[in-house]
C-alpha cells in the first residue's frame, strides 16, 4: 500500500495564535504555540512564553526532546549549583529518554522551542504516574484552548 507523503507544514510565530497554557502543564500566565503534531513519529512541536517565576511540574521524558531557547533563564534538576543544568539564552538543549525533572523554574520571562519525540509522564512526589501528555493530548489541548 502506497502512502501519500506528508505535506509541508508552516506556522508563524508573530503575535497571532499563542494561547494560554493549560493549567495542569505549568504556572498561570505562561502561553503556547503548537507548530506541529506527527502521529506517525509520536512527536510534536510547540513554541512557549513563560513569564519570570513561572514553573512546570514534576515529569519524565519518556521520549527524548529538544529545546532551543531565544531569551530568558531556567533551572532544570535544580540548576548548576545541584548538578543539573542552569540555561542561559540563547541556547540548544537536548533531554534523553528518561530524563526526570522535579521542577523546572524560569528565572526570567522566557521563550523557548521544543520538540518531543514522545509523551511526557507527569508525576507526583512519589514519582506516581498522574497524566501522560503525548501528541494526542497535545492536539486536544490545544484545539480546547483559547
Amino acid at each position: 500500500m502506497h502512502k501519500a507523503k506528508t505535506a509541508s507544514e508552516y506556522a508563524s510565530l508573530g503575535p497571532g495564535e499563542w494561547r494560554r497554557m493549560p493549567a495542569n502543564l505549568g504556572s498561570e500566565g505562561a502561553s503556547w504555540k503548537l507548530l506541529n503534531v506527527s502521529p506517525e513519529m509520536g512527536s510534536w512541536t510547540a513554541a512557549f512564553r513563560y513569564p519570570q517565576g513561572s514553573t512546570v511540574p514534576r515529569h519524565v521524558h519518556v521520549g527524548p526532546g529538544e529545546y532551543f531557547m531565544v531569551s530568558g533563564k531556567l533551572e532544570v534538576r535544580g540548576g548548576d549549583a545541584s548538578g543539573g543544568v542552569t540555561a542561559v539564552a540563547p541556547c540548544y538543549g537536548y533531554e534523553a529518554t528518561g530524563a526526570q525533572h522535579d521542577e523546572t523554574i524560569f528565572l526570567e520571562d522566557t521563550e523557548v522551542y521544543m520538540r518531543f519525540q514522545g509523551p511526557l509522564q507527569f508525576t507526583d512526589e512519589n514519582a506516581n504516574p498522574v497524566f501522560m501528555f503525548g501528541w494526542q493530548q497535545v492536539q486536544a489541548a490545544w484545539e480546547a484552548s483559547d
